[in-house]
């Protein structure tokens, strides 16, 4: 089976895998990320491009969020998948170490990607995580978790180990704090971070308006004054 053969029917499985899954990591999700990392990847000689696609198509295919923390559970199912389909050995054992490294595991962790593949991957999968798509998708996982969207009682934390991370559970809010305005100066590429840009910009003006009328101060006399 040719490299395209594999990249088809991987995308095919993971499709049918994630179609209605509800909590923002979605096939849709999946589908950005792939095509976001191979533009850039077609951008970068020097990458692997089918590397690259199958890093982005699974990338979420186990993820340890789902999996009570088992940070393996992706690599073990990405080797599984690539190995029915007689992939080669170097593309399984980079794909895994692509799925290995991506996650962000808490701010003061360092995630670095040990090859120029899983950059351009991790690019594209922080990309999703910001801007609009980024702040529907936190706070679709919020709710799927069940979290409260803000508790000023609650303030933002900078988790310095990954364990630290994992146990989480705080409002939907203090993630963009925790992690999503950090992603703009950890992305790889010039052409992420141009894209990253205006997406920064998005969430920084919604944060704005939201704690805004969290606590009301748009509803306020001057404001109902004005609108008389």
């Amino acid at each position: 089976m040719n490299n395209s053969e594999i990249i088809a029917k991987t995308a095919a499985f993971i499709r049918g895998k994630f179609l209605n899954e509800g909590s923002g990591h979605d096939w849709e999700h999946i589908r950005r990320v792939w095509q976001t990392a191979a533009t850039l990847a077609q951008h970068t000689p020097a990458a692997q491009v089918e590397v690259v696609e199958l890093g982005a198509l699974l990338h979420d295919v186990a993820d340890w969020k789902f999996h009570g923390g088992d940070e393996e559970a992706g690599p073990r199912a990405a080797r599984q998948w690539l190995a029915s389909l007689q992939a080669e050995e170097a593309t399984i054992q980079q794909v895994e170490a692509i799925i290995r490294e991506i996650s962000f595991k808490g701010l003061g962790v360092p995630t670095p990607m040990s090859t120029l593949e899983g950059e351009l991957v991790q690019d594209a999968d922080r990309l999703d995580a910001i801007g609009a798509i980024g702040v529907a998708r936190a706070f679709t996982y919020g709710g799927h978790k069940g979290r409260p969207l803000h508790d000023p009682a609650v303030p933002p934390v900078s988790h310095d180990s990954f364990e630290s991370y994992k146990k989480n559970t705080a409002p939907t809010i203090n993630h963009f704090y925790e992690k999503l305005l950090h992603l703009r100066e950890r992305l790889h590429t010039p052409a992420a971070r141009a894209v990253a840009e205006e997406r920064h910009a998005f969430m920084e003006q919604f944060l704005a308006q939201f704690l805004r009328e969290w606590e009301s101060a748009d509803v306020g006399p001057a404001a109902i004054q004005a609108s008389e």
